[in-house]
């Protein structure tokens, strides 16, 4: 083996170590996760591998792509967290092989060791490879898709680049939707600014481009209306583009926020590379050839379009800005070389940001035991009666889990301080401790956080697998109830009647007025959140059978019809 295959067969096993282990030691989190896992388990129980469902109807708000990997992955291992995690964990080592080989190409392999290391050493970055969300796999193709089109301009093989620039960039529209084409095409209009004009790209690469990059949604889209028909077809596109419109536009399941909301989730989310982009303040040009590098301007507009926009977007979620998180480490790595090669020195204003950021997280780590200890001290000041209840869980904390906190805070001081001296130790340090929190905080506390928000929930749900029950939450939004009780498309005929609005199409909404008030043909169980209690108990049809941390069950008196209250 030569030696740089070696150094590719280190990050992957390395890189592997981080991010296979102990995926399904805490359930998949409400909503994003368990939504996807679900449509994911619906492929596999339906045999419909082209349309993605939830609750066994159609599902239109995200193409099949990611949901594909995740029903692949569990036909491998079963149906499970595990399963719905793997497929960003192999992203994850696709993604540290990817900037390792993308650094290289575009400045040199030192570059590209600092740029792995600091993306698999910073917060977000490395939590959402542990995770079942879309994203992932989504900014991954749309990366590659943009390192294609840098390698466009600076390569022989033009059209082969163009080509793989396209595929790539509708694989990332066949994974989460048009925002990917919307990115692409906001880039390439500010690049033309920038730069004032086309820069060497000619229009028939661009063309190639666009026309690959319709391929991938054009054929599913064009496969699946022919397997289910014309009507199908022209239902799914008109209401995939207006939730589109709508998550752009309205503030989508009461995520709003004010416009800085990103700035802050990356300075926070993404340390400590998000520190390292403010060694660029105040810098006149630089003589340093990464500079003037055209992957390095590729990289500076993809962070400002993709903050800006989802800045600008109503509808504000933490991972909405995770693209961001390739120019944003990309960008800090360049620094790190720099100042591990001496080029320049760290400014006092960085080292001030990061030991602030640094010890308010390490704070942070240390106060949750205190928090948890000390319960009965801090729920009085809680003014919503849901957080209050879920603060109510049994969770065992003890004061030497603070030790977390101490270490975290001793680590990155010590960092600081040596980085005046030797900044390479100092750095490499930093690292070391980064990845080590991280690993004690997803193994460590994710599952207390989890047993005080949802697992009441969850347990409940599982109560029902492989149980001929009804089960179904009621005043809020939750898939959980599908996951987790390993629900089938075994419903009656009446019940399937009910499912249907008043223009013929079926909602979930239908399906709780039936639930509730139809004459269901099997037990039916609902679960709701403690505020909306006392409604739910005032249905004479609803008999009360428990609460736990802020979740209230009930059990449906009979099957025969009850008239709505």
């Amino acid at each position: 083996m030569s030696n740089n295959l070696q150094k590719y067969a280190v990050l992957i096993v390395l890189s592997g170590i981080l991010f296979f282990p102990f995926l399904g030691g805490v359930h998949l989190f409400d909503w994003d996760e368990i939504n996807f896992a679900e449509c994911a388990r619906e492929m596999l129980v339906s045999g419909d591998y082209l349309r993605p469902q939830i609750d066994f109807m159609p599902f239109w708000e995200k193409p099949p792509f990611f949901i594909w990997m995740q029903a692949t992955s569990m036909n491998i291992f079963g149906i499970g967290d595990y399963a719905a995690r793997f497929p960003n964990a192999l992203i994850g080592v696709v993604t540290i092989v990817a900037v390792y080989y993308a650094g290289k190409k575009t400045v040199n392999e030192k570059m590209a060791l600092w740029w792995a290391a600091v993306y698999g050493a910073s917060w977000l970055p490395h939590l959402y490879f542990k995770s079942g969300i879309i994203d992932p796999t989504f900014n991954l193709f749309i990366f590659l898709s943009f390192f294609q089109v840098y390698l466009l301009r600076h390569s022989e093989k033009k059209w082969l680049h163009a080509i793989l620039a396209g595929l790539l960039l509708g694989m990332a529209a066949l994974t989460k939707g048009p925002a990917a084409i919307l990115i692409a095409l906001l880039a390439l209009g500010v690049y033309i600014i920038v730069t004032k004009g086309l820069n060497d790209y000619k229009i028939k690469h661009l063309f190639t481009i666009a026309v690959c990059a319709a391929c991938p949604f054009f054929i599913w889209i064009t496969i699946t209306t022919i397997a289910h028909g014309m009507d199908y077809g022209q239902w799914f596109l008109s209401e995939f583009v207006r939730y589109q419109i709508r998550l752009f536009s309205t503030e989508d399941s009461d995520h709003g926020g004010p416009f800085i909301y990103h700035f802050v989730v990356l300075l926070i989310g993404c340390f400590p590379a998000s520190v390292f982009l403010f060694q660029y303040i105040g810098k006149r040009d630089n003589e340093h050839k990464t500079s003037k590098n055209d992957f390095t301007r590729w990289m500076w507009i993809l962070f400002w379009v993709v903050l800006i926009l989802f800045s600008i977007v109503k509808t504000k979620i933490v991972h909405y800005s995770s693209l961001c998180y390739f120019p944003l480490t990309y960008l800090a790595a360049v620094q790190l070389y720099r100042l591990t090669n001496r080029y320049e020195r760290l400014k006092k204003s960085v080292k001030i940001i990061l030991l602030s950021v640094g010890t308010t997280l390490a704070l942070l780590i240390t106060l949750l035991p205190v928090a948890g200890l000390n319960k009965a001290k801090i729920t009085p000041f809680i003014a919503d009666p849901f957080a209050v209840a879920n603060f109510r869980a049994n969770v065992l904390w003890s004061y030497a889990e603070c030790l977390w906190g101490l270490l975290y805070l001793a680590g990155i001081w010590t960092a600081v301080i040596l980085m005046k001296k030797d900044f390479r130790k100092g750095l490499t340090i930093l690292i070391v401790v980064q990845i080590v929190i991280i690993q004690a905080t997803i193994l460590h506390f994710t599952p207390k956080i989890e047993q005080f928000t949802q697992h009441a929930a969850i347990k409940y749900f599982e109560g029902f697998e492989g149980k001929d029950v009804y089960v179904h939450p009621l005043g809020y939004r939750s898939y959980a109830d599908l996951f987790y009780s390993r629900k089938q498309d075994n419903a009656a005929p009446q019940y399937l009647g009910m499912r249907k609005d008043k223009s013929g199409r079926e909602t979930p909404e239908a399906n709780e007025h039936w639930l509730l008030y139809g004459k269901t043909d099997k037990p039916t169980y609902f679960i709701c959140k403690v505020m909306d209690s006392t409604k739910y108990a005032q249905m004479p049809q609803l008999q009360l059978i428990g609460s736990e941390n802020g979740f209230v069950f009930f059990r449906k008196k009979d099957v025969h019809t009850v008239s709505p209250q």
